[in-house]
């Protein structure tokens, strides 16, 4: 029992805050038209839907349990490309997560804890 409770410990499942790790997806998109107002609100609503969390209006984040899973949801967004503006996708560890300075009102407020979430996986 032991032998097997150290085998499921280890190995590519153990969790660790450098090889999971959150995307951040920021776009700049043309609201002049109609047309383009609801190619941008589509790509929002798209980036809801497949779980990120708006930040502010043209950032959103995600948690990924690693590489493979970015590149997954890479492959999706693809797919929903606006016809016109500019979208970059940053990839950083948890640990580089933990380690985010973040300015509110003027003031420095405290690193933000990762969320509890993680303890799911």
């Amino acid at each position: 029992m032991t032998a097997y409770l150290h085998k499921a410990n280890s190995g590519p499942r153990h969790l660790s805050g450098y090889r999971i790790m959150w995307m951040l997806v920021t776009f700049d998109l043309p609201v002049e038209t109609k047309k383009q107002r609801h190619a941008a609100t589509k790509f929002r609503q798209h980036l809801l839907d497949i779980g990120f969390e708006m930040s502010q209006l043209s950032n959103n984040l995600r948690f990924c349990n690693g590489k493979e899973q970015f590149e997954t949801y890479v492959r999706q967004i693809e797919r929903v490309l606006p016809e016109w503006g500019d979208i970059y996708i940053f990839p950083f560890t948890d640990k580089q997560y933990e380690n985010i300075i973040r300015f509110s009102d003027q003031a420095r407020k405290k690193q933000r804890k990762n969320p509890d979430q993680l303890a799911l996986f």
